[in-house]
């Protein structure tokens, strides 16, 4: 599949080959039995989806749609990146199974929170995630691409209300399925490609050299408030009028404490104000907000995230989605580490919570790493909640018995 204009065309467990995945390939997605992908890495939107709807994935091939055709019969083996001929054998077991997972890991009681990442609504009461101590990532674009049209369309059309309501739609599910649980919902973080593919969005998006780079997160949110305002008025009507005050707010790339200042006065200015039940959060993601930490504390939030995805990419220079620099792309780094090390220990010092969202998050180094500093939660995706409870609680017997 080509484009996101043929998903049509897939059938119920077949596997989707595709030049890479975004939003639009989300319905495909979801009955597909594995995905296989030319370009993307570990971080990809293919490889992060696959693993919350718990299908093996590879990405990165360079070659699949060139190599395979329409009725190929091939096994794919999300653990290994392999994609051959034939169907499964005993020696080439494909990972097609999310519910092979040991249940007594779910009831291990561990100091650091274990958060799942969360984006599909139709995955908020599924095992194993739903037994995680909340939502520490609950990503905006895959309910935003599910509307389907560019928010100031909607706005334009008059439909302002109808948006804000699909969306508290969605949130109304999570914030249900997690109880008191918190969920932390981090804002739209749609760069303009993306955006550009829903209805409406080449008339009101740029075309940018860059979009990784360009006009995102809290600046977006400053240059276009009716837009944020939208999701504010969906966050509202969710705790005040659904009464799930569980809901949290979580702000995505953030360059400045200016830029955190003038998006805070918004939030705050539309009624949200931060309480016992309403915390607001902010994504560590760009080597400013680690230099600059202190600063943004200062102007006042309850807790970051660090997003190892996007902060390994800037720290190193490596761009994520390209399979060919795909080897250097790796958390692991001193550099990264060290980051890491100064936002817990900084977090912790200045009396706030820390977490990391990111897919490092399950990495058992960067664990050590974390619970060593201090860090209060981990957030990781569905499938890997109940090894990750499993590994904080030996490293945390380890650590401080």
């Amino acid at each position: 599949i080509k484009s996101p204009g043929q998903i049509s065309t897939l059938v119920k467990d077949e596997i989707l080959v595709a030049p890479q995945t975004n939003p639009d390939f989300v319905p495909a997605m979801k009955i597909a039995s594995a995905i296989v992908t030319d370009f993307g890495g570990r971080t990809s939107h293919a490889a992060i989806v696959s693993r919350e709807i718990g299908i093996p994935a590879v990405v990165g091939t360079e070659k699949a749609t060139t190599i395979l055709k329409n009725g190929d019969v091939v096994t794919v083996n999300g653990e290994t990146g392999e994609v051959f001929k034939g169907g499964k054998s005993s020696t080439n077991e494909a990972t097609t199974s999310d519910t092979e997972y040991n249940k007594d890991y779910l009831e291990i009681e561990t100091a650091t929170k274990v958060y799942v990442n969360l984006a599909e609504p139709e995955f908020a009461n599924k095992q194993p995630g739903r037994s995680a101590d909340g939502i520490g990532l609950l990503r905006a674009e895959f309910m935003i691409a599910g509307i389907g049209v560019h928010p100031k369309k909607m706005i334009r059309d008059g439909k302002k209300h109808e948006y804000i309501q699909k969306l508290a739609d969605n949130l109304e599910i999570f914030c249900n399925a997690f109880n008191s649980k918190p969920v932390v919902y981090r804002a739209t973080d749609f760069k303009t490609n993306e955006y550009r593919n829903l209805t409406g969005g080449r008339e009101f998006e740029p075309q940018e050299p860059n979009p990784m780079l360009g006009f995102r997160g809290a600046y977006r949110y400053i240059s276009d408030k009716d837009v944020f305002k939208l999701e504010l008025s969906a966050i509202k009507e969710v705790r005040n009028k659904r009464g799930c005050d569980n809901l949290w707010l979580m702000l995505p790339f953030v360059r400045t404490p200016k830029e955190l200042e003038l998006v805070k006065k918004i939030i705050t200015d539309e009624g949200l104000i931060r309480s016992q039940s309403f915390k607001l959060w902010m994504m560590v993601e760009i080597p400013s907000n680690v230099i600059l930490l202190d600063d943004f504390i200062d102007v006042g939030i309850d807790g970051v995230s660090i997003g190892t995805n996007d902060l390994t990419m800037l720290i190193l220079g490596t761009d994520r989605d390209n399979s060919e620099v795909a080897t250097e792309f790796n958390e692991r780094n001193k550099a990264v580490l060290l980051s890491i090390e100064k936002v817990i220990k900084t977090a912790k010092k200045r009396g706030i919570t820390s977490s990391i969202c990111g897919q490092a998050a399950s990495y058992s180094e960067i664990m050590e790493v974390a619970i060593r500093c201090g860090v209060t939660s981990l957030s990781v995706s569905s499938d890997l909640v109940p090894i990750t409870r499993k590994h904080v609680s030996d490293l945390e017997k380890k650590l401080f018995s």
